[in-house]
């Protein structure tokens, strides 16, 4: 049964303002180049470029009018909240900041390095494929499968598909009656194409494909051949004895072997022109730098405009401001509201540049030990609260900034996520910081030896014996976080 009554309910509500201003924090330097673009196109008040008076008083003629509005006894009911009321500068900096800040933000400078990086375009893989079917000799039929054929071939160089489910959809979607005969005939075409091993429906057949075409049939060739057809589970499963004793071939013979079958592509697909489309470019927002020893951060503002009010607008808004019919103070309400979003777009990229700078040199400060020297043994134990109290602000807030930005220093540019790790203690019970075990978990395996590669009971020991009190499951763990198979498939002749 339904019942009325009174409630008192706490709640906190983010305006549409600070909902917007945390989306521009999560938003890496190339999005937000793109962010800025878009803004710039939907809100005609804002424009790039130096603001040369000072943007105060465009709010004080704001204020001004507000005042005449009143006096006039018209309010317009729809008219957009004041940000100042939403968001507070000085939640992201201090009084000296504050003063000093102008409504514009230079993101640009002289100094600024553009990089461009230059990316070679030309036909696609599925394009080269079929230039080279328009040069076989066949017939308008053959042609219109062998063109469908090719679009089945996916980006790797193969078609997973089998033949009759392809016949049902060629005949569906192109009205063409063909059968699974006359599909194997025309993919063997396809499969004679370049690169080698094209038109492929499983590793297996890819391989035997690539070694049936080498020019020079050698006898590594020949048992190459045989371990793929024969062997390919053995030889996935790194079983190297089994194959040697079934093909009665010494250790040496065996390798020459294996190094045939490893220096073929088991990805035909990615050799085309496709592949330049893979090509990106990571952008860092930050930047540390050493100079006499010392650390030094800057925010990266590759192709950042400087951004203003547009001073029309402002024109615009004190000549509607004069006329007291009802249609001007619709129009002056209008401009006022467009002024005020282009107002607090260059605010939101101020705090949001306060509150990077803040949060990174934080980060820098905590790890100061690791930036100065590169050493990953020597990063502690952080997690995102550490930073969160150190620069007063939210948890979530830290995570935006964290989960999205890379920093390139003088040892290579990361993700600034991957500075944040959990603690483990040792058995002398001081805090280390996973990174700096999985630092030695990385060493340990790239100096084993290959031939009897180093098993994970192996390595629980080894860590052991340095301090690192760590379980067996723990250390499968944190190898499958690096990417490193087990001590089987890291088994080499």
């Amino acid at each position: 049964m339904l019942k009325q009554g009174q409630f008192l309910k706490q709640l906190q509500k983010l305006s549409p303002q600070q909902i917007q201003l945390m989306k521009l924090l999560q938003l890496p330097t190339t999005a937000l180049e793109q962010r800025i673009k878009e803004e710039l196109e939907a809100n005609p008040a804002l424009e790039e470029g130096l603001d040369e008076e000072e943007p105060v008083d465009s709010e004080e003629e704001i204020d001004r009018n507000d005042d005449e509005k009143e006096e006039d006894g018209f309010e317009d009911e729809k008219e957009p909240e004041k940000i100042d009321d939403e968001l507070e500068l000085d939640d992201f900096m201090d009084d000296v900041e504050a003063a000093e800040y102008k409504y514009e933000i230079n993101n640009s400078g002289k100094d600024v390095e553009n990089r461009e990086v230059p990316v070679v375009s030309g036909p696609g893989y599925h394009d080269l494929l079929e230039q080279q079917l328009g040069l076989r000799d066949l017939s308008e039929h053959e042609f219109r499968v062998g063109l469908y054929l090719i679009g089945c071939i996916d980006d790797d160089g193969y078609i997973r598909r089998d033949l009759e489910s392809i016949v049902d959809d060629i005949a569906f979607s192109q009205n063409i009656s063909t059968s699974a005969e006359e599909l194997q005939k025309i993919l063997e075409i396809i499969q004679s194409f370049d690169p080698a091993g094209t038109g492929a429906r499983n590793l297996q057949e890819c391989l035997l494909l690539q070694l049936q075409r080498k020019p020079v049939q050698t006898r590594e060739t020949h048992f190459a051949m045989e371990v793929v057809k024969k062997f390919m589970d053995e030889f996935s499963k790194k079983h190297y004895e089994k194959i040697a004793k079934k093909l009665e071939l010494d250790e040496e013979e065996l390798k020459d072997v294996l190094t045939e079958i490893t220096q073929l592509n088991p990805r035909p697909g990615s050799s085309g022109g496709d592949s330049a489309r893979a090509v990106t470019e990571v952008v860092p927002d930050f930047i540390i730098g050493i100079s006499d020893g010392k650390l030094e951060l800057s925010l990266n503002q590759r192709n950042m405009p400087e951004l203003k009010v547009s001073k029309e607008y402002i024109e615009m808004l004190q000549q509607y401001s004069r006329n007291k019919d009802k249609s001007s103070k619709e129009a002056s309400s209008f401009v006022k509201s467009k002024i005020e979003t282009a107002q607090w777009f260059i605010d939101a990229l101020f705090q949001r540049q306060q509150t990077l700078l803040v949060t990174m040199h934080a980060i820098m400060e905590y790890q100061q030990d690791y930036f100065l020297s590169g050493d990953e043994t020597k990063l502690k134990p952080m997690i995102l609260k550490d930073i969160a109290e150190k620069v007063g602000l939210d948890i979530s807030t830290i995570s935006r900034v964290a989960n999205s930005k890379y920093v390139i220093t003088p040892y290579g540019t990361f993700l600034l996520k991957t500075f944040f790790s959990e603690s483990l203690s040792t058995e002398s019970g001081e805090e280390v910081s996973t990174r700096e075990v999985k630092k030695i978990l990385e060493d340990c395996i790239g100096g084993e030896n290959k031939k009897k590669p180093l098993t994970d009971d192996a390595l629980a020991k080894i860590l052991k014996d340095k301090g690192y009190n760590i379980a067996r499951r723990t250390i499968a763990k944190y190898r499958e976080q690096l990417d490193i198979p087990v001590a089987r498939l890291r088994k080499e002749i």
